[in-house]
């Protein structure tokens, strides 16, 4: 992955990268709350052995100094310390219990030693540590004093007495905060990541393509409209529409396909049902129709057939009657405008897949397409039947509708294999619901500059501005 996907993985997950962002923030928050203030105080000590005039002398008093305040900066935060604390305050405390909440430190190459206590009671920590401090200084005395003397050669004295912290060491409420804010952008951009490369949906040409080991033209790209759910036909929409420019669209980039012949004849299907293949071919014939030609539109859905009723046609008469033999294709096909007729599907048989594989469909089709200038095939689904793959293959070829972010890689590619078993052609793939350009003149994820999504109404359904002069002033 480059740059410019994880820039893109941003963009387009950056609610889920907020979400988790503030979910983090707000554990880390709790957490703040919940925890008990922490107060420390601080103690220091100076180790010394006995002077002496000459510099050597007081050179290695000074290294041997050094070498033990390392093996006291052990001690002083051992059970015999902690044990007379304990002992000299009467708490109510394990030795183990001070000895947890004890720090020691040495200063590089000094004999300062520093002790510190931490507790909830900032009074209570400064007394552990100054008597921490003194019950130490007692301890180094007893250790260093030779045998039957008096004075021990090293000693240890206080020369910073504990104080009274007027603030918490713990919690840190903006280093807490600051830390959950850098830990949530790392886990919701490292799970945005993670959804993305899982992500097997398409959503752009690229996905298509390389799905299909080809380049596979993208004939259309209709835009999500919430208008379509209740009305997914354009024939009562301005001209002007965004929908019906996208048809347009679609329609010119079909004329493209087997270009010069004079009859075609495809079939329109998907990978699964719910991809909008009905409403795509009805709005599609009807387009055409619009441009001058013969088109005809043949309901080969014998399972879940929607056109008569999206047309609001009569269905119980149609392929499976003439099928049959009962009529003859003039009396079933039914005029919907100057150009476009409808073969509804007839009534519903119990076995579709040999009725549309049926040598007599193969001769209907030839004869319809004869008397067309162009044939659109409405067939099921590839991957739940059958059913199209030999429409596909004894026709030009298959226009597959994917449904934008619904359709996956897996569910594509098995649908190219059911063609592919059967030597059908892909002629190309028509994406809807795909969502709608952010702004003026952003490319569209499947080849489109504008993605036909803004419209292109009269000037007149437009409020006009007056003009202004380079100094301002409205012109008349």
């Amino acid at each position: 992955m480059e740059l410019k996907d994880y820039l893109r993985i941003a963009r387009d997950r950056w609610l889920l990268i907020a979400f988790v962002c503030l979910l983090v923030v707000l554990a880390s928050g709790m957490y703040t709350l919940s925890v008990t203030p922490q107060y420390q105080s601080t103690a220091r000590l100076f180790v010394k052995t006995p002077q002496s005039s000459e510099s050597g002398e007081l050179a290695q008093g000074g290294q041997f100094s050094q070498q033990r305040v390392k093996s006291y900066a052990t001690l002083i935060k051992g059970e015999e310390v902690a044990s007379r604390v304990i002992e000299k305050l009467g708490i109510d405390e394990t030795p183990q219990q001070l000895m947890a909440r004890t720090e020691t430190g040495v200063e590089l190459d000094t004999v300062v030693l520093s002790v510190s206590v931490t507790d909830p009671s900032p009074e209570r920590a400064q007394q552990l540590t100054q008597t921490v401090a003194e019950a130490f200084v007692g301890y180094v005395r007893e250790l260093e004093t030779p045998d039957g003397q008096s004075e021990a050669p090293v000693k240890a004295s206080i020369v910073d007495r504990a104080t009274v912290a007027d603030s918490p060491v713990s919690p840190q409420p903006v280093r807490n905060l600051g830390l959950g804010l850098v830990l949530g952008l790392l886990l919701g951009f490292g799970l945005a990541v993670a959804r993305e490369m899982m992500d097997n949906r398409i959503t752009s040409q690229e996905d298509i393509s390389k799905v299909s080991g080809r380049e596979v033209p993208v004939l259309g790209n209709i835009h999500f409209n919430r208008d379509a759910i209740k009305n997914p036909l354009v024939r009562d929409l301005p001209g002007y529409d965004p929908r019906v420019e996208a048809f347009r669209v679609l329609r010119t980039n079909l004329q493209f396909i087997d270009a010069g012949a004079s009859h075609k004849c495809y079939v329109v299907t998907s990978s699964v049902p719910s991809e909008g293949k009905s409403t795509t071919a009805a709005n599609l014939a009807q387009i055409l129709a619009k441009s001058g030609q013969r088109v005809l539109l043949v309901e080969a859905d014998l399972r879940r057939p929607k056109l008569a009723e999206y047309l609001q046609l009569e269905g119980s008469v149609g392929i499976t009657t003439i099928l049959l033999g009962r009529v003859e294709p003039h009396e079933a096909i039914q005029q919907v405008g100057d150009s476009l007729d409808v073969l509804p599907s007839g009534r519903i048989p119990p076995n579709p897949a040999e009725l549309l594989e049926s040598p007599e469909m193969i001769k209907l089709l030839h004869r319809l397409r004869q008397e067309y200038d162009l044939v659109l095939v409405d067939a099921p689904p590839l991957l739940p039947v059958t059913d199209a793959a030999p429409l596909a293959a004894a026709t030009d070829g298959a226009i597959m509708v994917i449904k934008h972010g619904s359709t996956t890689t897996d569910q594509y590619a098995a649908a190219l294999e059911r063609l592919n078993s059967v030597d059908a052609r892909l002629c190309g793939t028509v994406v809807t619901m795909s969502p709608q350009p952010k702004k003026r003149g952003s490319g569209s994820a499947y080849g489109y500059g504008y993605g036909y999504g803004y419209g292109y109404g009269p000037e007149s359904a437009k409020r006009v501005a007056p003009k202004r002069s380079l100094f301002g002033r409205a012109k008349k």
